[in-house]
């Protein structure tokens, strides 16, 4: 972590490369991979637009619907996009080689880090965990109990999240059928739905805190959200590349304790075919032009250049990071 002193050069720096013309004045023309039309990653697509076209006027960064991180990954790969968002840990699994890749993805390179706060949620119903008597992740290794839990879609990275939390604690998806429960596959906006119809006891889903969904069931009964433990965390975070975080006490109006967890990020990933040059003005605009991205949306106010400068899971573009060292981001 970069310590006052040298965020204080970089930000210094920062201020001298805005208002700098060594840059030259390119016009890009660049499609972005996102996911669905709306939503937050359709704006984040927005605000690279905007942040690029403030040091580059006459450029365009055209946001393009998908079927999410890993259909990014096989569209840069092929050259269909120039731009695109991807999870770290689909990242992970992308160069890993690991389903539903046949073999490792090499041509990808990170641009920026644009959120980091997108924590798994283990949300359970106070009534069942009163029933059980279900204090924690490992109580339901140890007790059994006929569990229905929600995990997301097939295919989905959440619902592979999931397994892997499960799994840190010895529980398959047989285990939990063994023993009178159900694995149910559902996407958010439907755990809400399972939630106040009763057919659901328990959910996983990696978003931003508060979840609106988990709100509102909240607002017809009780619940929590089960913390991991410290050696889940790091078994989960080293296997999939995901991050370890900690939900705050007061996340959710109902939330009254810290949930240690692993995290989601989101990156903006070019490939290898992309230039050095324009690699690194890319990232230079995206940087001093932050405000553009942070404004999106009220839960992008948090991110930072630092952010956007620390994936550890993938490697970045020499152009990003040629400009990252500049700005003292790098070492």
């Amino acid at each position: 972590m970069l310590g006052t002193v040298k965020r204080a050069a970089a930000s210094a720096l920062l201020i001298g490369m805005v208002s700098g013309s060594a840059i030259a004045q390119d016009n890009y023309r660049w499609t972005l991979s996102g996911a669905s039309p709306e939503g937050l990653w359709s704006m984040l697509g927005a605000g690279t637009d905007a942040a690029l076209r403030t040091s580059h006027d006459g450029s365009v960064v055209t946001y393009q619907t998908s079927g999410g991180g890993l259909a990014n990954v096989g569209i840069l790969a092929s050259g269909s996009a120039d731009l695109g968002i991807v999870h770290n840990i689909e990242l992970k699994v992308a160069l890993d080689g690991a389903a539903p890749f046949q073999e490792p993805v090499t041509s990808l390179r990170a641009v920026a880090v644009l959120y980091d706060w997108a924590p798994m949620q283990m949300v359970i119903t106070k009534s069942f965990m009163d029933e059980y008597g279900i204090s924690g992740m490992q109580d339901i290794a140890e007790k059994k109990p006929p569990l229905r839990i929600a995990v997301n879609q097939r295919g989905n990275m959440v619902q592979e999240m999931n397994k892997q939390i499960l799994g840190a604690y010895g529980i398959t998806y047989e285990d939990i059928e063994s023993w009178g429960g159900q694995v149910v596959y559902a996407p958010g906006g439907e755990m809400a739905n399972l939630f106040n119809d009763r057919r659901i006891d328990m959910a996983g889903n990696g978003v931003f805190v508060p979840y609106r969904y988990f709100s509102r069931v909240a607002e017809n009964m009780a619940l929590d959200i089960l913390p991991l433990d410290a050696q889940v965390v790091e078994k989960v975070a080293a296997a999939t590349g995901a991050d370890p975080y900690v939900i705050k006490s007061g996340g959710y109006k109902w939330l009254n304790h810290e949930v240690p967890t692993v995290a989601l990020s989101a990156v903006l990933v070019a490939s290898d075919r992309m230039s050095d040059d324009d690699a690194y003005n890319l990232t230079r605009a995206l940087v001093i032009n932050i405000g553009k991205i942070q404004e999106v949306h009220k839960s992008m106010a948090a991110l930072t250049p630092e952010l956007m400068a620390s994936l550890k899971v993938a490697p970045y573009h020499p152009g990003a990071v040629k400009f990252y060292r500049e700005a003292g981001l790098m070492e």
